[in-house]
Order: structure tokens, then sequence, then C-alpha cells
């Protein structure tokens, strides 16, 4: 399908902060749509299916719409089932499994995707990184075994497993995959757990090695992966230990690429932050803006669903007022 219309605002990416820059621009009269390559908020529903958020419910909240939530802290499902309540409440024009290919700007931004083109006089990003792993780069990456995601722990009991990491991801699936039956090694390559791991996981977790229920090995990384072993190279010299599977929590990042094929320009910086006016979030390029964690480069730890909520009424004002 091909659009005709001019919207005055596509935002790309239905993650909660893209619903909200939605929500904002049916609230200030504006034609917009949302494009989604997934299903609605996709990077919430690739995460672990026991996950609690680190927050509690009402610093999620977006559109005014009471998030309520059986515990203190939100879980995975409930976080779901929120959005979901949100989109039909606000009833939101959003494109679900299309995914964006190019943005090209002239007089006005051409959008094309697996489905369509369309045209709008403004762009909001808002993708997330949650797609694009930090690869191990070793030999036998490309095995079954090896997954850069994780689910649940229950596929992995009577396994031997080695877990990549040292911040909250690798230390939750350390201990939950543990005390479903797993027989655990870390492999760190820092000389000790993250200490921002979250304040009441690190005891636990630093126990468990201390106790040899987890092996750790720290300063240490992956050499090759192969069907039934791995090699881990430590301080000592190169390990081989038996392995069935891989579990590499070694972060994610945002597309550059992606972001660069639109005319972005990316920072020198440590964290490859992409260029923007941290006061209108508008990039280098006149109407395209950015929201939530996309805006952080490599620093993907800076901004999340309660920090970044702003984004999307500080870019809507600036589409209004100019």
């Amino acid at each position: 399908m091909s659009e005709k219309k001019i919207y005055d605002v596509i935002i790309i990416g239905g993650g909660p902060i893209g619903l909200a820059c939605g929500i904002e621009a049916k609230k200030k009269g504006l034609s917009y749509v949302i494009i989604e390559k997934g299903c609605l908020v996709n990077s919430l529903y690739n995460y672990p299916m026991n996950m609690t958020f680190f927050s509690t419910s009402e610093k999620l909240e977006i559109g005014g719409v009471p998030f309520i939530s059986h515990n203190s802290k939100p879980t995975r499902a409930e976080a779901l089932e929120y959005y979901r309540r949100v989109t039909t409440t606000w009833e939101l024009d959003i494109k679900l499994y299309e995914k964006v290919k190019s943005v090209q700007k002239t007089d006005t931004f051409a959008i094309k995707t697996d489905k369509g083109n369309y045209q709008s006089k403004h762009v909001i990003l808002s993708t997330g990184f949650y797609d694009l792993p930090f690869l191990l780069n070793v030999k036998g990456e490309n095995l079954s075994k090896v997954k850069h995601y994780y689910d649940e722990p229950h596929p992995y009991f009577g396994q031997k497993i080695v877990v990549i990491g040292a911040a909250n991801s690798a230390v939750d699936v350390a201990l939950e995959t543990y005390r479903k039956g797993a027989e655990v090694t870390m492999v760190i390559r820092h000389e000790a757990i993250n200490p921002r791991v979250k304040y009441w996981v690190l005891p636990d977790i630093e126990n468990r090695i201390k106790e040899s229920s987890i092996k750790a090995y720290f300063s240490s990384s992956i050499a090759e992966i192969r069907e039934h072993e791995v090699d881990i190279m430590t301080p000592e010299g190169l390990v081989t230990i038996e392995n069935d599977f891989v579990l590499a929590m070694t972060g994610y990042q945002p597309s550059f690429p992606f972001l660069e094929g639109m005319g972005i320009e990316i920072g020198k910086d440590n964290m490859k932050t992409p260029v923007h006016n941290p006061e209108t979030m508008e990039t280098n390029v006149s109407g395209l803006y950015l929201a939530g964690v996309v805006c952080g480069g490599l620093q993907t730890n800076k901004w999340f669903i309660e920090n970044s909520r702003v984004h999307a009424e500080v870019i809507v004002e600036n589409i209004v007022s100019g």
C-alpha cells in the first residue's frame, strides 16, 4: 500500500515512549501514525517471562491511564496488559509488524516500509535498542546453543550453561537458571560483579559464587564455543569446560547505520550519542526527533520509561510551536 496523505508526524517505534508520543500528537490535534516492526511494545514482549520491573507502576504510566499492579513493582505480564489498555483507551493509530526500511528528507519526509510508503512533515524516532546484541566475535558464536536473549529457565534444567556478563541481566539469568536446576558457570571480563547490580540481588549472587553453587571466572572471556565445550581465557590460562548452552547477556545497541541513513550525525564521544538538542530532542536533521533510550547511543542505562516519558510532551510542543 502507499499513503498519499501527508501526516503531521510519523512515529517510528511502538514501545511505551512511541505510544506516549502518539498520545501527545492526538491531544494536540496532529495527524499521526505509529509504525512498529513487531508486536505492540515489542521490546517489553521480548523481556524474560518472569521479569519484574525496577520501577513502581505509577512511574511507567503514560497518557493519564492508571497502572494498577498487584505488587509494589509490576511484572512483564502486567506491563503488556497495561500498554494494550493504553492503546485501546486512546484509540491510537498504530501499524504493527511493519518495518521501516528508510527515511529520506526532501520538502517532507518520505518513509518507506516493507508494506508501503508514507509522507510526513515530522518524524519521531523511538526505536529503543533491544534488537542488536553486542556479539562475542568468537568462533562458534553462530551455533544454535548460543542465545543472546533469555526467556525462561525451564529449558536449562539439568544442563551445563555458561552465562556471559556481570550486570543485572546476567546475574538474574544465572540465579534463576541455577535455582531451576542448571549447572551454571559465569564468565566475567571484569574483576567482580558489577556494583550497580540491584542491591537486593548483589549479596545473593556473591554468596552463591562464594559457596561455589555458581562457578565464576573473573577477568576472563570466551575464546571459542563448540557443540559440547567452551574455551575460556582466564588469568591462569585457557580452560575448557563441558557445555550445553551459552547465554550471552552482553547488552544491546541501537542500529547506528539506520540512524545515519536518515542523516543523523553520530557523536564522537565514547557513547556514540546521536546529535540532538536536549531541550527539544530535535536532531541535526530539521524536523527529525529522538525519543527514549535511543537518545543515549551506547549508554543504554541512561534513559528509561520513567525519565523519558517527558520527551513526548517536549517534542510535540516543539512541533506545534514551530
